[in-house]
């Protein structure tokens, strides 16, 4: 075993240049050129089918330079936030803390939670409160935020904050089993960042 590691570790190297990179993929077809011959093969007399990418727009390139804009979707499952809107940065609160989010980002997915997510447009800063989803961060400067629910900060009354951030914590106090204890312990962490959002 150590004799074939030694082997391993002694071969040259591939250059990181010779290899390409996934962010350095052209385009995708907006067609299923694949599926299309087969069908055409097998049915010869009638259309192929639509099917999913039939309906996609095709993936834009990589742009060679850094673009000055990051373009962003932030999306709910009963709304359109922000289409296609060309920001400066976006802050995200990723569970592994909070992600600055500017043109040219690495490819990255990252899961939200509960906190402030702020995009930021020349001097003007509109704050969201998001209480969970992901991000997908693309190489060529797109953002996609998919959040299960979303507030503009300036739309959360804290007085509801607080009495419902009392109730949880009494809940979790009070709470015998450990369901009960699940449901007021996300109560109390949903409340604690909303009370956050509000004072920070």
């Amino acid at each position: 075993m150590f004799r074939r590691a030694s082997s391993l570790l002694t071969r040259p190297l591939l250059s990181a240049r010779a290899r390409s990179f996934s962010a350095d993929l052209p385009a995708a077809s907006s067609t299923d050129d694949a599926f299309v011959a087969a069908w055409k093969k097998a049915i010869p007399t009638i259309d192929p089918p639509k099917t999913p990418l039939s309906f996609m727009a095709p993936r834009p390139a990589t742009p060679s330079s850094i673009p000055t804009k990051l373009t962003v979707n932030f999306v709910l499952p009963y709304a359109s936030e922000l289409s296609a809107k060309e920001v400066d940065m976006v802050i995200i609160p990723a569970t592994t803390g909070q992600m600055g989010v500017l043109p040219g980002h690495v490819a990255t997915i990252a899961e939200l939670k509960p906190g402030v997510l702020s995009v930021h447009e020349g001097s003007d800063t509109k704050k969201y409160f998001v209480s969970s989803g992901f991000a997908f961060i693309h190489g060529n400067s797109y953002a996609d935020i998919i959040a299960v629910e979303a507030v503009p900060v300036d739309q959360i009354d804290p007085d509801q904050v607080q009495k419902g951030l009392a109730e949880f914590t009494q809940k979790l106090n009070s709470a015998s089993t450990d369901l009960e204890k699940a449901e007021a312990q996300i109560g109390v962490d949903v409340h604690s960042a909303l009370n956050a959002a509000l004072t920070g």
